[in-house]
């Protein structure tokens, strides 16, 4: 069993989708869309519906992680109250994520040294959502 997160964005999930994918170099996105599902005559889709995503997914550093876009109308709160945290022990990794993820976002705490990691930070990105990123390290 694995923990996966999903995250429902309002309208700009192929733009967070192919964001978080530059950022942590995974491979191409499959996106689905509302409007590529089958046929239903018993549930069309709307029009404004037909470009938003139903369902993409990545590999996060070793963890999937589940994207879509809500339904037009449906109540929608920004996901701040869910926090990621990538430990991980390549550095390079963790430097080059914070960096991609801050920009346009906002910097709650820089990539620093701490008692518990050599190279921690935290950031919120462009979207709202809060990353925390380690490096792990087996000396510690």
């Amino acid at each position: 069993m694995a923990i996966q997160l999903y995250f429902v964005f309002n309208g700009n999930c192929r733009e967070a989708v192919e964001f978080y994918a530059k950022v942590f170099k995974t491979e191409e996105p499959n996106i689905m869309s509302f409007g590529d599902a089958p046929p239903d005559p018993n549930h069309t889709i709307p029009e404004e519906a037909k470009h938003l995503v139903m369902h993409a997914n990545l590999e996060i550093a070793g963890s999937k992680v589940m994207f879509s876009d809500t339904w037009p109308g449906s109540p929608f709160t920004v996901g701040n109250n869910i926090t990621i945290a990538v430990v991980s022990e390549d550095e390079e990794l963790i430097r080059s994520a914070f960096d991609g993820l801050k920009e346009g976002g906002k910097v709650n705490m820089e990539l620093q040294e701490t008692f518990w990691s050599k190279c921690y930070g935290q950031v919120v990105d462009k979207f709202g959502i809060e990353w925390q990123l380690s490096l792990e390290s087996k000396e510690q």
